[in-house]
């Protein structure tokens, strides 16, 4: 029975939901033992306190200096982009002794990294304990950052063709290389008619469903972009869902039904699927995951407010596949809104191209990729 031992680090959820996507993949098979850990919680009380608020305060307070620091150490020289790794996994080291130990009594047979800080330091142990264990990153973003190629790294599991002629072109191995999709949550697999699922959560079948999910976005923007929807000529509703951020829902507390245009204001929901599966356009960040999520079900992207950095060149990704459209003006987002709704054949071109790049069957596509190495 094969011991896989899955790593992430609860920087952001994204890496989270990967990780968890790919247990369940390989759930499916009874003869594999597995495990998913978060580096972090391994981690010394100050490193992670320090990393976690660091990565919270830049993103969301100081979007542009996280932009300087992640553009800045994206280094394009191979060599120099993996030393500065190693010696990051260095310095890193006395801080994750736990993490070191964890790995040691696990004892596992294969290691799946999802995140970057995971990687870097099992790249550090297999060469300095000579583990044979093979060792496979999978990447969250559509354009990885160099932070992301390691020493001792069996394979890349990859958003997309477009990642991997990015990484080629960087020097990588193209041996290394396997597209496969970001995992997604094996539920998006599975059929979902949109117009069941509008049955199943009381939403309108005869007029269009646009989904906002403004969890991560400032309430000040999003109170924008609502107000200017509701005052949309076209019938419809306008499904807002603001997850865990308790500010939007306060912010949008006075806004009511438009003309013509109702607003359903959700908060945190188990339903985010099937939400997908029945809106006509989801307004949203892009981050790996979320897009990966829409692509996935076919649903057209209206992209906002990416963080600097990862989400913004995710968002130049999807717009290049012509998947979604990226704004930067809130004010933006109800004309757009309006212009896609009375132009189903555009709509329809975004949707087909979703459907192109979007791969609901990553993580199965990932588990059955390692398992066959496993057998040779």
């Amino acid at each position: 029975m094969p011991r896989i031992l899955i790593f992430h680090a609860s920087l952001g959820s994204g890496h989270i939901h990967a990780a968890n996507a790919l247990g369940e993949a390989f759930s499916r098979y009874p003869d594999v033992e597995v495990r998913i850990e978060d580096a972090l919680a391994y981690a010394s009380p100050i490193l992670r306190e320090t990393l976690i608020r660091a990565y919270e305060q830049l993103s969301e307070k100081a979007p542009q200096l996280y932009r300087l620091i992640y553009e800045g150490s994206d280094v394009s020289d191979l060599k120099e982009s993996m030393s500065n790794t190693l010696l990051l996994s260095k310095i890193e080291r006395p801080f994750f002794r736990k993490f070191e130990q964890l790995i040691k009594q696990t004892a596992p047979d294969v290691f799946i990294c999802v995140q970057q800080i995971p990687s870097r330091l099992v790249q550090l142990f297999k060469q300095e304990f000579d583990w044979p264990q093979p060792h496979y990153v999978v990447i969250t973003d559509a354009v990885a950052h160099s932070t992301w190629i390691n020493y001792e790294v069996d394979g890349y599991f990859l958003a997309s063709d477009l990642t991997a002629n990015i990484l080629t072109k960087q020097g990588v191995d193209p041996e290394l290389l396997h597209v496969t999709g970001i995992p997604v949550k094996l539920e998006i697999a599975e059929a979902k008619p949109a117009r069941q699922m509008r049955e199943r959560h009381d939403l309108p079948l005869d007029a269009p469903v646009i989904a906002l999910f403004g969890g991560g976005l400032q309430p000040r923007r999003v109170r924008l972009m609502v107000a200017g929807l509701l005052e949309s000529p076209f019938a419809g509703t306008l499904a807002v869902v603001a997850g865990r951020n308790h500010a939007l829902g306060t912010a949008l507390a006075d806004l009511e039904d438009g003309p013509a245009m109702r607003l359903r204001s959700l908060g945190q929901i188990d339903f985010v699927d099937d939400l997908i599966a029945a809106s006509d356009l989801v307004i949203t960040k892009a981050g790996g995951l979320i897009a990966s999520e829409v692509m996935a079900r076919g649903t057209p992207m209206v992209i906002v407010d990416p963080i600097p950095g990862q989400e913004e060149w995710n968002a130049d990704a999807i717009a290049a596949y012509g998947a979604g459209i990226q704004l930067r003006l809130p004010e933006m987002v109800a004309p757009t809104v309006q212009f896609l709704l009375s132009a189903p054949e555009h709509l329809a071109f975004m949707r087909f191209q979703a459907r192109k790049y979007g791969r609901p069957t990553a993580a199965l596509a990932v588990v059955e990729s390692i398992l066959a190495r496993l057998s040779v």
